[in-house]
């Protein structure tokens, strides 16, 4: 036989062995119609315990979706830049405006709010457009939270300000107001490129049942995503830029810091300098390190809410898991979650990345029907519009389920059994980056390794990689393309992104 024929055939049945997996072999993508003459962008959404939907939109109001016969009712109107909900009952939901915190009830069973209530308004506001607020999340003991973001350079502060100025700045309140005719331009560089001058602009707030309010940790820049995990953590995402090499993930804890400066003005007995102008290295060591870092432009831009994944929504292996939205990429990110000797740290996954799903990922909620709602938004970034259902049809797709670190590589668990003749040309790379006061950060001390020492479990389920010792507030990328599973299934989600806080010993 021809030696060049017997190559082809013997490649073409190599081929035929392996699937061609899509994400669309294993769920359905339906995009929703939304109101005619509403502006589409979703700024909150929340599942309702009937299977309906509660969707703030971007201009303000707050309607329900009923997905049995596609309709759509208004439940409120009127709220300001609404970027978070908690649904207490199909009658009460609680909404994070711009400037509160509301409860819209509807008092007699018309399916209206005729009843706004404000729970929580006590924070600063100084009519920067970049003054976002979010939450509302709700833990076991009925705390709720919120965290609020810093201005912008991008423009000045308004006249008229609500709460308490800091008059810690290079810049006085008079030289941060607009006026007619004022070239912000001269004044901007000073201001710090985000800043908060406002009361607990840069903190999350913890508000108790009885009503009251204390500050509960700081340091944030635009965190656009609050959420407990299965296991009771308070996760939050936070976006790059001034003070964030990239974008991150942080499991909070009280008392914490975590990187923006510019919030330190409003800790408790605060005496010290302008916080923009403290020495970095000082600042890197009272700041609480991130669990997982979404690495610019590969993984995430501005990644956005988590949110649990209810059991029967997903694959097994999947329940529990965090998963969460971004809304500059074409994908959701799976958080897998690992502890070193109590230290929570992560690896992250693409999910649905090149799938149907699309941009702008900005709001994620499961239904009781297990369907996941993603409501997009762009604003002025890169992003989209509507909503998207997604609705997994049962099949187990090949993927990694769990990632444990070890001193000198990771083990992996998959979701069916590796093909032994397909782990290959796996490979890591690793590198840090640095924090200072400039936006974002390049990658640094890069490094390629290639991993040739590796073990499969007698199962096929858990592959042992043996990368050589981790290093600790490094990023170690896994590469597991060439992957595939017994049956020939493709790798769904080849690569992992996991932060190293510390080594294991």
């Amino acid at each position: 036989m021809n030696p060049t024929r017997a190559f082809v055939c013997s490649f073409g049945l190599l081929l035929s062995t392996l699937h061609a997996d899509s994400w669309k072999d294993y769920f359905t993508f339906e995009k929703i119609k939304t109101p005619a003459g509403v502006d589409s962008q979703v700024g909150a959404m929340g599942a309702l315990p009937d299977g309906r939907l509660a969707v703030a939109f971007h201009r303000g109001e707050l309607m329900i979706y009923q997905p049995k016969d596609d309709t759509w009712t208004l439940f409120g109107s009127g709220l300001q830049e609404p970027l978070g909900m908690l649904v207490e009952s199909p009658d009460k939901i609680l909404v994070m405006q711009r400037a509160e915190l509301t409860r819209l009830t509807d008092t007699d069973g018309d399916g209206k709010a005729d009843r706004y209530e404000t729970v929580y308004d006590d924070f600063g506001m100084t009519g920067n457009y970049h003054e976002f607020s979010y939450g509302p999340v709700k833990d076991k003991e009925g705390n709720l939270y919120v965290v609020l973001g810093v201005a912008s350079n991008g423009s000045p502060i308004r006249k008229e300000i609500r709460g308490e100025f800091s008059n810690i700045g290079e810049l006085s309140r008079e030289e941060m107001t607009e006026a007619p005719g004022k070239d912000w331009g001269k004044f901007k560089d000073k201001s710090g490129r985000m800043y908060s001058r406002a009361s607990y602009r840069g903190w999350l707030m913890k508000i108790s049942p009885d009503g009251s309010v204390e500050p509960y940790a700081s340091g944030f820049r635009s965190p656009n995503g609050i959420g407990f995990d299965a296991k009771g953590r308070l996760l939050v995402t936070d976006n790059q830029g001034d003070w964030r090499p990239t974008s991150p993930l942080y499991n909070i804890t009280e008392g914490g810091f975590y990187g923006h400066p510019a919030s330190l003005v409003w800790s408790k007995g605060w005496k010290g300098k302008d916080p923009l102008k403290m020495d970095v290295s000082k600042l890197d060591k009272m700041q609480v390190p991130a669990a997982g870092y979404f690495p610019q432009g590969e993984l995430a831009n501005s990644p956005t809410q988590p949110i649990v994944v209810p059991e029967g929504a997903m694959p097994e292996g999947m329940t529990g898991e965090t998963i969460v939205g971004e809304m500059n990429q074409n994908t959701l990110i799976r958080v897998l979650d690992d502890e070193v000797d109590g230290t929570f740290q992560t690896g992250l996954v693409p999910f649905l990345k090149d799938s149907p799903l699309g941009h702008g990922n900005h709001r994620l909620a499961f239904t009781t029907d297990k369907s996941l709602y993603v409501g997009k938004t762009a604003l002025s970034w890169a992003g989209g519009t509507g909503i998207t259902r997604i609705r997994w049809n049962g099949k187990q797709f090949f993927t990694v389920d769990k990632i444990k670190a070890l001193p000198d590589g990771f083990a992996l668990k998959f979701s069916e059994p590796v093909d032994p003749k397909s782990v290959s040309g796996l490979k890591m790379e690793r590198h840090t980056y640095e924090y200072h006061a400039d936006y974002g950060s390049p990658k640094i001390d890069e490094k390629t390794i290639t991993i040739d020492d590796t073990e499969l479990s007698s199962d096929g389920l858990t592959l042992t990689l043996k990368t050589g010792p981790l290093k600790q507030n490094y990023l170690h990328q896994l590469i597991l393309g060439h992957l595939h599973s017994k049956d020939g299934s493709n790798l769904m989600g080849g690569q992992i992104w996991y932060q190293v806080v510390k080594v294991p010993r």
